[in-house]
Order: C-alpha cells, then sequence, then structure tokens
C-alpha cells in the first residue's frame, strides 16, 4: 500500500486531506507542521509527502529543503499545497524541489487523481 505522509496545520483540513486519501486506500501518516514532516519523514519513509506551504515553525519551502538534504528522503516526491497560486510561489515550491503544486480549495476527487497521477509518472503507483 501506498504511504503518504501529509503536512498541515490547520486539522480541519488536515483531516479531510487523510480521509480523502485513506478513502481511496492510502496509507496516511500526519504531521502537524514543516518540522514535525522532517522528523517523521526519515522514520516512515512515505512515496509521496504532501505538504501545505504556510505553516508554523518551518515552512513547507524550508521543510523541503531540509528533506532534500537528507540521504533518507530526498527522492521522496513532495507535492505542495497551497491557497497561494502566484506565479513566483508555485516557482520558488519547484525549485526547492517539489514535483507538483496543488491550489487550495480542491475537490477530493482533484486531490485523489492528482496524487495518482504523480505516483504512476513516479512509477510508485
Amino acid at each position: 500500500m501506498v504511504k503518504i505522509l501529509v503536512a498541515e496545520d490547520e486539522r480541519d483540513i488536515r483531516e479531510l486531506i487523510a480521509f480523502t486519501l485513506r478513502f481511496a486506500n492510502f496509507e496516511v501518516e500526519l504531521a502537524r507542521n514543516g518540522a514535525e514532516a522532517v522528523e517523521k519523514a526519515p522514520e516512515i519513509v512515505p512515496d509521496l509527502i504532501l505538504m501545505d506551504v504556510r505553516m508554523p515553525l518551518m515552512t513547507g519551502y524550508e521543510a523541503c529543503e531540509a528533506l532534500k538534504q537528507n540521504a533518507k528522503t530526498k527522492n521522496i516526491p513532495v507535492i505542495f499545497l497551497s491557497a497561494k497560486g502566484q506565479e513566483s510561489e508555485i516557482q520558488e515550491g519547484l525549485e526547492v524541489g517539489a514535483t507538483d503544486y496543488i491550489l487550495k480549495p480542491f475537490a477530493p476527487d482533484e486531490l485523489t487523481s492528482q496524487v495518482k497521477r504523480v505516483l504512476k509518472e513516479l512509477g510508485k503507483a
């Protein structure tokens, strides 16, 4: 089963994403912020990380950079989730190592299909 780590500071959104992904038969681990994601990822080694951009303690960008510097997590694809869709923010996300960028709000089926598409492109589905 594909394991996905979700890093999102807003509890309701985090739970909605977890419910959506579990309903689509993914194993889901949760982190409340970027720092927690950086701590958990090497322990659980997920197949994919979904990460909010704006979080306390460590932004998604900072967390992604830290993950890409760790030998154990550097090859894990990261998809950013953000309400900010400016081209400069998307570009920054891709520059720090993200595979994709999903804009909030998103429909649950849209999230699932984008996750499946990325996993298929990476040969993990």
